[in-house]
């Protein structure tokens, strides 16, 4: 098990040390940004922007997340991997990380310098996983309920559903150190939205304690999402306080790396949750000295 330090990368980040992954889709139909970054001048600018602002990793996507036009892998690998070539020339220490669930497409972006494969769909393509073993990457292992990539989950239940998470991002974890994966760069993810209603994620979120008890630093991917959206009958464009809030709540219950859109927001929150803890410093300290 790992537990401790995270490396990513040419990174390595400490057991209090949270971690910000900025999003970056390479797709023309996003479901927050309606392909603002689908094209590569706007997306290198994203990128710039993101680093500037405190993102460690970026997280690069070439198919979105639920249902629309097909793209198929060799679609998926032309948008992604130019892309993460020219990033990583641009930046030689950021983590690269790359959203899929397609071993020919991890294949071709660690080719290319990825250093973490992001399967936000639960293992659905088990040789990804061996993809990340062959070339040294990171992994994240995503419960996803048993869906299918890009489809929605439709009157899915749990009889206990943090049960069923630790059930299946632990055993992925496990599987891809029996496959030679590195257990210092793998990462588990609740999943949220993913197979999920509303209530499942909330649950999730409040019962986070139980995902980093097993050691393994927990990612989150709260940006934005439906289930802040019904919480507080918001729409995307309004959904970043209760994203914020959301953030810091996974903070205070142990999460480690923040998948989202909003990076300077997320950093501040992320900051001040650990001074809370006790994990870092005041930025500045001069009151009640003058």
């Amino acid at each position: 098990m790992a537990g401790g330090v995270l490396r990513l990368g040419r990174r390595e980040f400490g057991a209090h040390e949270q971690v910000v992954m900025a999003i970056v889709n390479r797709t023309p139909d996003s479901f927050y940004d309606r392909g603002a970054t689908f094209q590569d001048e706007p997306a290198l600018a994203r990128v710039e922007q993101a680093v500037a602002d405190g993102a460690a990793i970026i997280d690069i996507g070439g198919v979105k997340a639920g249902p629309g036009e097909e793209v198929t892998a060799e679609e998926e690998v032309r948008r992604t991997v130019g892309f993460v070539a020219e990033v990583r020339r641009r930046h030689p220490d950021v983590v690269i990380s790359v959203d899929t669930w397609r071993h020919e497409v991890g294949e071709a972006v660690c080719e290319a310098g990825a250093d973490v494969l992001n399967d936000a769909w639960g293992g659905v393509d088990p040789k990804l996983a061996e993809v990340a073993a062959r070339y040294g990457a990171g992994l994240v292992c995503t419960h996803a309920g048993g869906a299918e990539p890009r489809t929605r989950p439709h009157r899915v239940g749990y009889e206990d559903v943090m049960a069923d998470i630790l059930r299946v991002t632990v055993g992925l974890a496990e599987r891809a150190v029996s496959l030679g994966v590195r257990p210092d760069g793998i990462m588990i993810d609740p999943g949220h939205d993913f197979g999920k209603n509303t209530r499942h994620s909330l649950e999730a979120t409040r019962r986070l304690g139980e995902m980093d008890a097993t050691g393994w630093p927990v990612l989150v991917s709260l940006s934005n999402k439906d289930f802040v959206g019904e919480t507080l009958d918001r729409p995307v464009k309004e959904r970043l306080l209760g994203t914020l809030a959301t953030t810091a709540v996974s903070a205070w219950l142990g999460a480690r790396v923040y998948r989202v859109h909003e990076v300077a927001e997320t950093r501040d929150v992320l900051d001040m949750v650990a001074s809370i803890a006790g994990w870092r410093a005041p930025a500045v300290a001069r009151r009640g000295l003058a």
